[in-house]
């Protein structure tokens, strides 16, 4: 069994982040009926469901709707949004709440266009809200290193204010209240094809096959939640039970590469985010 599987609802996004990836695939949303037979195809195989790999899942009309199937199903539905678009919608992730939400609030940094003056305000409210509704709000600054790190002194000016008594230092940064995090991390580049590669020799691990896959909106499965144009396709779970694609020799490759410390693929070799680890 897999910890978590990231499902792709769309890979719509209303911003062009300088330090996201992007990608070339045709937009594309999810149906109901269309989640109702991936979600199928996974229960009992993970336990943890995120909506998203790219694209932002608070654009879908049916967010909600997956959102409680998720919960009826089994799993712990989990969310990963720019966090422009809570002001809309907000509301209504109160009402059908996921297990968790991250907010990645260096987002707007990376694109002032789109930017609302009300959007900290707005995501300030929703967490406090959130948290109080039994959800674990995860306020992202996943900037550190990167060009948009000058803007945190403002955000963190904010969340003090919202958040005036003393904060608890934890591992990934400071828990600023019940069920509410800030969480610090340093900018990423990006697995890509057509970077530059480190030696097939370098020691690399990741996590992709062994806690965790990918599975992009039309439905083909991938190693890990980094592969944003499906390049490491390992097969489509409309079609494939997930054991078949997992058991695959390009998917076993992968991950016996990785129990090596050994990237097989190209393009796990021009990620940044296997750093991590």
């Amino acid at each position: 069994m897999l910890e978590k599987a990231y499902l792709e609802i769309t890979n719509i996004c209303n911003m062009a982040c300088d330090f996201c990836h992007g990608t070339c695939r045709t937009p594309r949303e999810m149906t109901l009926a269309e989640f109702e037979a991936l979600t199928d195809r996974l229960v009992g195989r993970v336990e943890y469901l995120y909506f998203h790999l790219m694209g932002e899942p608070l654009l879908h009309p049916l967010l909600p709707r997956f959102i409680d199937r998720a919960r009826e199903k089994g799993f712990r539905p989990m969310l990963t949004t720019n966090g422009s678009l809570l002001g809309e919608v907000g509301e209504l992730l109160l009402q059908s709440p996921p297990h968790r939400i991250s907010i990645s609030l260096h987002a707007p940094a990376a694109n002032q266009a789109f930017a609302s003056p009300s959007y900290l305000a707005d995501c300030i409210s929703y967490a406090r809200r959130a948290a109080g509704n039994g959800t674990i709000v995860v306020l992202r600054l996943w900037n550190l290193g990167g060009a948009g790190e000058r803007e945190n002194d403002d955000i963190l000016e904010a969340l003090h204010a919202a958040f005036p008594h003393e904060w608890v230092k934890n591992r990934a940064g400071y828990r600023l209240s019940e069920r509410l995090y800030l969480e610090w991390d340093r900018e990423f580049v990006w697995p890509d094809k057509d970077s530059p590669q480190v030696p097939e020799k370098t020691s690399i691990f990741c996590y992709g096959l062994r806690n965790h896959v990918g599975i992009l909106v039309d439905g083909t499965v991938v190693p890990c939640c980094m592969d944003a144009d499906g390049v490491l396709a390992l097969g489509n779970l409309f079609e494939t039970p997930l054991d078949e694609i997992l058991a695959s020799p390009r998917a076993r490759a992968i991950k016996e590469g990785f129990d090596c410390r050994r990237a097989v693929e190209p393009l796990c070799r021009t990620c940044g985010f296997v750093k991590k680890f």
